[in-house]
Formats: C-alpha cells, structure tokens, sequence
C-alpha cells in the first residue's frame, strides 16, 4: 500500500529541519516494517536492511533513494512517493539501526558471506537433490525462489540450519504467525481435536484451535500425532558435515 507524499511547504513556511533518525523510525515503521521489520533487520518477505550490500555502500541516500522511488518490481518492492524530508529521515534511520546492529557485541556481521562462501555450488545442488532430502519439501522455483535475496551469509546459513516458523517478523496488533506443527489429540471419548501445536512436553500436549483458543491435556490422559514439517531440519542437523553444509550454502546463495 503506498501513502501519500506530505504536501510540499509553502515559503511562508519554517524550512524543513535536518532528519533525524527518531523521525525516520516512526515513518519507517508505517510504510517498510511490514516487509523489512520493524527494527530493520528483516522480515518474512523484505531482507535485513543492516546486513544490505547497497546500505552498505550507500552515502547520505544515494542509492537508497532510487530504490524507494523507484521500487524493485521484480522483486515484490513497490515504489513509495515519500516527501524529501521524510525520506531523508527513513535513510537515517536505517543507518542508524545498521551502525547499532554493527556495534552490538556477537553481532553476526562479524561473519562475512566471503567468510563461509567456500563451498562448491554443483556439490551443494547434488546435496540438495540428493543426500539432502532438501528436494522433498522445498521447490528452488518456489518456496526458495529469491531466498538468497532476503538472507545473506550467516544468517542465510541460520535460516537453513534453524528454521522457525515462518521466521516472521509480526507487526503492531497483527495475529501471531502460527506453528506450522500440527497436532491431533484423540480424547478417550474418541473425539479428535486438531490445531496448531503450540506446547508439548513429557507432560503436556497443547494446541491451539481453529477459533484461536489454547486447549490442553495430560499426556498420559490421551493419545495424540504431530506432524512438524520442520522436524527434518532438525533431523538433519547430526549427518551433515561442515563440508555439506558450506555445499549446501554456496547453492542456495545462488538462488536471487
């Protein structure tokens, strides 16, 4: 959804004031935290902005800029019509949430694309349609279309390694993402009641429904499936080897 540019002032009017990061987070936080996330490091389908290549490169707007003006169609970004000021605001807040990001300690930027681009591309495509399994559940035309835009270096290795959920970024007052683990409990009534699973322990299965509402039992009074499409990560997770791994990286780094 676009927004309206602010009117232009008038001479009449008290010239614009340099911005600010503080202004550029409020408009910033309406108009790209439902892609790029609220801090900027990324959501479900905008990349993190302080791990950018063109952030990085980027002086007092000049590249950052024509994207917003301009858009990235081809990659889902529509163009957004931001009065100057405003926009100057958001590029300073976005470098100001990237030298934050860069200073905190154990910041993953310490790791570089070049530190764990050392795989082969053909061997990580062999795995992937192979020994992997990765072939079963995900499509490269699909799925993973464009992933390599979104997550670069290490955090595209975390997001292969350690999926969560959508690994969505919820905004402001919107309904949390829900587990894509799904759990049918058979009551000793025989009746079944599936949802979303959303605790489950040696003591407790919880789910929560269709309507939203949280249900539990003792895992001792019922009997009860999961089906976790993300169960074959986590299975995977002991047979790789560091060299797979890299293989498996340096594939989906290709995949823009």
């Amino acid at each position: 959804m676009l927004f309206a540019s602010a009117p232009a002032r008038t001479p009449q009017e008290a010239p614009a004031r340099a911005a600010a990061p503080a202004d550029g987070q409020a408009i910033f936080a309406a108009q790209c935290a439902f892609c790029h996330g609220r801090d900027a490091t990324g959501g479900a389908s905008g990349p993190d902005l302080t791990d950018s290549a063109l952030v990085e490169k980027d002086v007092s707007g000049d590249l950052i800029e024509p994207v917003v003006r301009s858009g990235r169609p081809e990659k889902g970004m529509p163009p957004f019509s931001l009065a100057e000021p405003d926009l100057k605001a958001v590029v300073a807040y976005v470098h100001e949430r990237k030298k934050a990001v860069d200073e905190k300690p154990g910041r993953r930027r310490k790791v570089t694309v070049e530190d764990i681009s050392t795989g082969t591309v053909e061997a990580g495509k062999r795995y992937f349609d192979g020994a992997g399994g990765c072939a079963k559940c995900h499509s490269v035309t699909k799925d993973l279309a464009g992933v390599a835009s979104r997550y670069r270096g290490l955090a595209l290795m975390q997001r292969m390694l350690y999926p969560t959920p959508q690994n969505a970024v919820q905004t402001e007052g919107a309904k949390p993402t829900p587990n894509p683990a799904k759990v049918t409990v058979t009551l000793p009534s025989g009746q079944t009641v599936t949802g979303s699973l959303a605790h489950h322990d040696e003591f407790t299965i919880a789910l929560r429904d269709e309507s939203g509402w949280y249900r539990s039992w003792p895992t001792a009074n019922v009997k009860y499936t999961i089906d976790d499409p993300l169960k074959a990560h986590a299975d995977q997770l002991p047979k790789y080897t560091d060299e797979d791994i890299h293989n498996l990286v340096a594939y989906l780094q290709t995949l823009k």
